[in-house]
């Protein structure tokens, strides 16, 4: 209105004078329409505090959304140890959600703002377990004689990407709205539910690319005989992940770190997903993010839960998705500076695994071997041999009545697929037996699985039909186009050639050793 009354210089000054009235007119009826009424929020946080909790200064911080849960119990520890008491009140009125604690107390009356029910919410912290938390209530706190007002606010999705989880807190003393925090951030750490836990980021259920809510996944679990590899690939991949789990300790007191990194390599479908179960199986005592697809871009969170939370491992499937060589984009890769920055913030002695798998080594960027620490072994997982594509057939074929007098051709004719057609080809030969079993003998047991059935069922996925299928379950990598082809070293340590060999790395190069060799 001021502005307006501005403009009116040179018009008619009665004019002028009925504008000025006019504003000094609204500012009364302003007045006296807020005369006597005060705020019920207001007038609760008055007589919790003792004084006007307009004059009392608000600390506050903003927690990542995923921490909701661990907010939640370690602010509930908090409030039940000590010489503390509490009570939790909450808000009606949905401009409750678009303002400060600050904003709340001012304008609560003019925006319907008043005294209601406490809002919660249910989070995930399991597989099959949940919890009820405060989605947006007030604790109105004596700790050790000394009033605070807290106010809990939860994740507020529809308000940006960029809300997190936010506690305010109100007290005519700073120390003790300080120490109440520092209490929390140390208690979420103790009591964190994430711990030992197998996680992955999931998306906004919005579509804002930020961290979402935490998914929780049951460990796997997947014994070693239910693995066929090389000789001596797993027995080096075990001793390099699992073997300085258990000595950790020694290590660390000779002046050795735990820190590393592990690289699977190879064409899909011959168990790198399956090696890595393995591990995570046994590492019972980690706690594991696994970033995949979409959650690739939250390497800094899944980090910082892993330095916080270690003994812990850091999965990162079909790297080349994001660690492509720099050289391969104009614009950079800034994903990839993210993980090579936090593989080499995360100190030597934390107990932190890096595991990365990819189809296309040849693809990957120098660097991420580059400087020791970040990737100390490299496996290739390739193709199954003649020896291994015998033990597979007996593998998948373990729970049928395998009578295969010829397995030698059949073994011949598998030569250079993948081990997933093999898990197709004895599922498909399982199916046609089924089909030419006879109805008296369809609930009689295991069913039998010949020569007939087997070489039906490789005849159908080897034809030209079948093609497809064949590409997509595991077929001759020739076929498909996807050859990584030889690899050349470089000054900064390229990704070695293939050949089934195990690859030490050592000074950002790699070093070719026997599988057998400790």
């Amino acid at each position: 209105m001021g502005a307006a009354i501005g403009m009116l210089s040179g018009v008619d000054a009665d004019v002028a004078q009925f504008a000025r009235l006019f504003e000094g007119f609204l500012h009364h009826m302003e007045a006296a329409a807020q005369a006597g009424t005060t705020s019920p929020l207001k007038q609760t946080l008055d007589a919790h505090l003792g004084a006007d909790c307009r004059a009392m200064p608000i600390i506050s911080e903003t927690f990542p959304p995923y921490d909701h849960a661990n907010v939640a119990v370690a602010l509930d520890a908090y409030l039940e140890s000590g010489d503390r008491s509490y009570e939790l009140i909450g808000l009606s009125g949905q401009q409750r959600h678009y303002g400060s604690l600050s904003d709340l107390i001012e304008m609560g009356e003019q925006t319907g703002v008043g005294l209601g029910s406490v809002d919660h919410v249910n989070l995930a912290v399991g597989t099959e377990e949940t919890m009820a938390a405060v989605q947006f209530g007030i604790y109105l706190i004596q700790d050790a004689g000394v009033p605070l007002v807290l106010l809990l606010r939860g994740v507020q999705e529809h308000h940006g990407p960029d809300t997190g989880v936010t506690v305010e807190l109100l007290s005519a003393q700073q120390d003790p709205a300080r120490s109440l925090l520092a209490a929390v951030r140390r208690l979420m750490v103790e009591l964190n539910v994430f711990r030992g836990q197998v996680l992955s980021f999931g998306q906004s259920r919005i579509g804002f690319m930020g961290a979402g809510p935490v998914l929780f996944h049951a460990r796997p679990n997947v014994g070693r005989e239910e693995l066929v590899f090389a000789p001596g690939v797993l027995e080096s991949v075990e001793r390099q992940i699992l073997g300085i789990a258990t000595h950790r300790d020694r290590l660390r007191a000779s002046g050795q770190h735990v820190k590393r990194g592990l690289l699977l390599y190879g064409p899909p479908g011959n168990g790198k997903t399956l090696l890595v179960r393995h591990l995570l199986s046994r590492l019972t005592d980690h706690t594991v993010v696994l970033l995949t697809g979409w959650g690739m871009q939250m390497i800094e969170p899944a980090s910082a839960l892993a330095r916080m939370l270690q003994p812990s491992v850091v999965v990162l499937e079909d790297v080349d998705l994001v660690a492509m060589d720099r050289g391969m984009s104009p614009l950079g890769n800034p994903i990839l500076f993210e993980l090579l920055n936090q593989m080499d913030g995360i100190a030597e002695d934390a107990e932190v695994v890096f595991v990365l798998t990819t189809n296309r080594a040849d693809l990957l960027e120098a660097a991420l071997a580059a400087r020791p620490g970040r990737i100390d072994l490299a496996v290739e997982i390739g193709l199954p041999d003649a020896s291994a594509l015998r033990r597979l057939i007996e593998l998948f074929g373990r729970g049928l009545d395998l009578r295969l007098e010829h397995i030698d051709a059949i073994v011949a004719k598998t030569n250079g697929v993948a081990a997933s057609l093999i898990k197709e080809l004895m599922r498909k030969a399982a199916v046609l037996a089924a089909h030419e079993e006879a109805p008296e003998d369809a609930a009689s047991g295991r069913l039998t699985v010949t020569d007939a059935h087997v070489n039906t069922a490789l005849d159908e996925l080897l034809s030209e039909g079948g093609a497809l299928t064949r590409a997509l379950i595991g077929g001759n990598p020739a076929e498909q186009g996807a050859s990584a082809g030889p690899m050349v070293a470089g000054p900064m340590g390229m990704m070695p050639p293939s050949g089934g060999a195990v690859w030490a790395v050592t000074a950002g190069r790699y070093r070719r050793t026997h599988p057998d060799h400790h």
